[in-house]
């Protein structure tokens, strides 16, 4: 007798549907697993057969073998367990193998046969509906997310033996207490209004340009100037995400074990520390690859405080997927993909003690210093940053100004004039696979058809003739200017847009 049922192999945010095949022989008693398993996968047989045993239904002493297949993909983890058990208690004619067939289960079994729950359910649900299948059996533990997946059936389970009962075995039932995740203590996500920023209304106006075409932005000025309460906000201007973002944001946070307990529905914000390395970033790991930094923040904002403190090698990992959109993480045995598609904000000061500019503090940095000191921070690297501005301290005047009541915009009212941006650059983009201006290919805005008159492009025209802009910064100040006339209400950029995107560009080497 062969039975058979499913399961998931992911690999990042990827899935793919395993098939479990288990065979039983009258021969020396024994248990495999075949089909590439890693250890932790390996290991199962010996949690099944403890499982199974103290759970009231012990596994036969006969030679059983169990094949994953495709046998040429590589499987990790321990969340094949319940779908293992399963066939092999079928195989025996414990239950109707025709009732687990087309039936995916995920869950690792503890010894006394309970079903933990696992990271991951969400992306693996998906990925199994992507294949069309639509019938889920899950630990009771992932109730919640595994629900938050439309248009599948999910039936959720304690143990083993509830499992058996599911598929139609003649058992008494049991009550056994569900095991559960365990929480995480998660830091609180900054919270704050635009409206806290007091003067720099230069820095105000760039980080609503900034939400409304998801341009990247650089800030940079001496301590104190508000870099990081500016960067902070980006994300309560953005709007809530769309379903299918939705989703990739709650999938990836499954994926990093935080608990949930409903869609994402708010544009995340990431700030690693400046000691994470290119694998807490990118994502890495050297068995099973996890999700970084900049996967957590896709269609959101991540922050990188004190940019030139993190290694170069750690900033130069982002700059394929700032072009791409993707995240790809290569192993000897696998690729691994995750969504790229974040708003990355960079603080810097702009020498290592940062009053070099200021006016009150004299720099006690030499020249050779500051150069290395920002050269941390590639060329290439910055060339892909919209939005480069320098922020000043604030003044006194500023300061009295707010007290006495002055006109501060609040993220509601910026928020507004976001999304009416937003809305407008989508109609013009509604026959083509992007929906904000940043994603847009230079060669687009190029086209004859949009591209603006020469008078109004003049000035890039001559930055570009004297190197001091390249064409990759070109077509980024066309789309920061492009976003510009959306804020504005304008058909097309005028001559003051594009001048106004050149300075945003270029405000940091002014």
């Amino acid at each position: 007798m062969v039975a058979h049922t499913l399961s998931v192999a992911l690999l990042g945010m990827t899935g793919a549907v395993v098939e479990v095949e288990a065979h039983i022989a009258s021969a020396i008693p024994g248990f495999q697993i075949i089909g590439l398993p890693d250890t932790a996968l390996s290991d199962a047989k010996d949690r099944v057969r403890a499982a199974a045993a103290n759970d009231g239904c012990p596994l036969p002493a006969k030679k059983i073998v169990v094949n994953l297949s495709p046998a040429s993909l590589p499987k990790q983890g321990s969340t094949y367990d319940l779908a293992i058990a399963l066939a092999v208690l079928a195989a025996e004619g414990a239950i109707d193998p025709s009732s687990i067939a087309g039936v995916v289960h995920l869950g690792e079994l503890s010894l006394d046969g309970r079903v933990r729950p696992m990271h991951g359910v969400l992306p693996a649900i998906v990925a199994g509906r992507a294949a069309g299948y639509r019938r889920f059996v899950v630990p009771r533990g992932n109730e919640d997310e595994a629900r938050l997946v439309p248009d599948v059936e999910v039936t959720t389970v304690t143990s083993l033996r509830d499992a058996l009962i599911r598929h139609g075995a003649h058992l008494d039932p049991e009550v056994v207490e569900p095991l559960v995740l365990a929480p995480r203590s998660e830091v609180a996500a900054a919270t704050g209004d635009l409206s806290d920023v007091i003067g720099n209304p230069d820095a105000v106006e760039a980080l609503i340009v900034a939400a409304a075409g998801g341009h990247h932005l650089f800030l940079l000025g001496p301590p104190g100037a508000g870099k990081t309460m500016l960067a902070e906000r980006l994300p309560s201007l953005l709007p809530d995400l769309e379903p299918e973002a939705s989703l990739v944001a709650t999938s990836l946070a499954s994926l990093a074990g935080r608990p949930l307990t409903g869609l994402v529905v708010r544009p995340p914000l990431e700030s690693p520390h400046h000691t994470s390395s290119a694998a807490a970033i990118v994502g890495g790991g050297s068995k099973v690859i996890r999700p970084g930094a900049a996967a957590r923040a896709a269609h959101g904002v991540l922050f990188l405080d004190e940019a030139p403190e993190f290694a170069s090698a750690v900033l130069d990992s982002l700059r394929q997927p700032l072009e791409s959109g993707t995240i790809t993480i290569h192993r000897a045995n696998a690729v691994a993909h995750f969504p790229g598609r974040f708003q990355l904000v960079l603080a810097a000061n702009p020498c290592p003690c940062g009053q070099f500019g200021t006016s009150d503090i004299a720099c006690t940095c030499t020249p050779i210093a500051r150069r290395r000191y920002l050269a941390r921070m590639s060329g290439p690297l910055l060339d892909r940053i919209d939005l480069q501005l320098r922020v000043e301290r604030v003044t006194t005047a500023a300061i009295r100004v707010a007290g006495d009541g002055g006109m501060a915009v609040t993220s509601a009212e910026a928020r507004q004039r976001v999304e009416a941006a937003r809305v407008v650059a989508r109609e013009r983009l509604a026959q083509t696979p992007w929906r904000t201006n940043s994603e847009v290919p230079g060669g687009w805005y190029r086209s004859a058809k949009r591209r603006p008159a020469p008078r109004v492009t003049a000035s890039i025209d001559r930055a570009l003739e004297r190197g001091t802009l390249t064409m990759r910064g070109y077509d980024r100040v066309l789309r920061v200017a492009w976003t510009l006339a959306d804020l504005d209400g304008s058909p097309m950029p005028t001559r003051d847009h594009v001048g106004w995107a050149l300075f945003l560009r270029r405000s940091v080497s002014a």
